[in-house]
């Protein structure tokens, strides 16, 4: 097998170990959900590698606890989700119901909207009390915070909303919900990094999940290239870094179906 090949089989496989299998549809229905975590168990035949976790809408959580758990795959659930516009109460009583039917990760639609108005302090307060919800029980879960980068737009204030996330308990900073455009670009994850760097310098440990529009191995590649140099010590792998993608895993198949055939062909 080429240098070339094997430089590729290890990104795809980096790739699925961090990836957040994603179903986040309107219409989706238990049977679609069932489908997803199929796949999340068995990428195909011969990958033995699963993804993090599989993310879903709070109603498919216990649903999925019981599909997937066994084989080592969290359970993450959105909160606040897609336009980061709901009230704390409800935000609060999602998070606790969602946690109570087993969900491990919430990732959560920082206010980005109400943030742009001017409404900081808010903003801060529902992160803050996600957080003290996801990890004030027996089994603390997680956090990530969504920050709909596109929105915020600039880096000056994508950095800015991500130091609020940070200073009140994210766990993870998020770029988008994959719902608005743009979604995930490298201008945004290398604003979400240099403030995971700074934040570094001061012992605490920030990752980052790049979501929405990640659809290949390349693409892939180049955001765990720029994770590796700042996430400490290890570079990027499923404790610091995600991606969250439901097309994603068709890429990766396809890269790790053609590797193996080649190294067949080699052989034989």
């Amino acid at each position: 097998m080429t240098d070339s090949n094997d430089t590729l089989r290890r990104e795809a496989e980096r790739a699925l170990a961090c990836l957040d299998l994603t179903s986040l549809n309107l219409d989706d229905t238990p049977e679609r959900i069932d489908v997803l975590c199929d796949r999340a168990v068995s990428p195909a035949p011969g990958i033995e590698i699963h993804p993090a976790a599989v993310c879903i809408y709070p109603e498919f959580v216990a649903q999925v606890r019981g599909r997937v758990h066994a084989y080592g795959i969290a359970v993450a659930a959105v909160a606040n989700f897609p336009l980061g516009t709901s009230s704390l109460d409800d935000v609060i009583a999602e998070v606790r119901q969602a946690l109570a039917d087993g969900a491990d990760e919430i990732d959560v639609v920082f206010p980005f909207r109400a943030y742009l108005a001017g409404d900081h302090i808010s903003a801060g307060e529902l992160v803050r009390r996600v957080s003290d919800t996801c990890h004030g029980g027996a089994q603390p879960a997680r956090l990530k915070v969504i920050l709909e980068t596109g929105v915020l737009c600039e880096a000056s204030t994508i950095k800015a909303a991500a130091a609020v996330a940070v200073a009140n308990g994210a766990d993870f900073l998020k770029t988008s919900t994959g719902k608005l455009e743009p979604a995930a670009t490298p201008e945004a994850a290398a604003a979400l990094l240099e403030v995971i760097a700074a934040v570094q310098h001061d012992g605490q440990s920030i990752g980052l999940k790049v979501a929405g529009g990640v659809k290949t191995v390349a693409e892939a590649a180049l955001y765990l290239d720029m994770a590796d140099h700042t996430l400490l010590p290890n570079g990027a792998e499923p404790a610091n870094f995600r991606f969250g993608a439901s097309g994603l895993l068709n890429d990766i198949v396809k890269v790790l179906g053609s590797v193996h055939a080649a190294r067949m062909s080699a052989e034989y």
